[in-house]
């Protein structure tokens, strides 16, 4: 499964992002991060958007993944809005209630199982 990672402080919040995912040892261990360059979506102003880029393999857990989100986001000074995209759906953390956790989680699970079945 791949999935985009946009934060709304930019690309040095996306790097600390990344180095947060890599030393989280479920995640190093099921996925691959990568930060690029992003071209707007139509109606989008501005030019290219960075984007962590998250492939993910065998064994991935949706749970162990936003989890690791949220404590990143915590530790942050400035608590960004986080975006999680995979093709046309878009999951957002904003205040990482455990209703929104929750929220996340299942329909990241969602995404991963029917990729499966495909």
């Amino acid at each position: 499964m791949r999935l985009e990672v946009r934060v709304e402080s930019g690309a040095g919040e996306l790097r600390s992002l990344q180095g947060w995912l890599r030393s989280d040892p479920d995640v190093r261990r099921t996925a691959v991060t990568d930060i690029r360059g992003n071209t707007p979506r139509p109606g989008e102003m501005g030019a290219a958007l960075d984007v962590l880029q998250l492939v993910t393999g065998n064994g991935w857990s949706a749970a162990s993944f936003v989890l690791a989100l949220v404590a990143w986001r915590q530790s942050r000074p400035q608590r960004s809005r986080v975006e999680i995209h995979r093709g046309d759906t878009v999951m957002i953390l904003t205040d990482c209630s455990p209703e929104e956790i929750e929220r996340v989680t299942r329909a990241l699970e969602a995404e991963a199982n029917e990729g499966r079945d495909a």
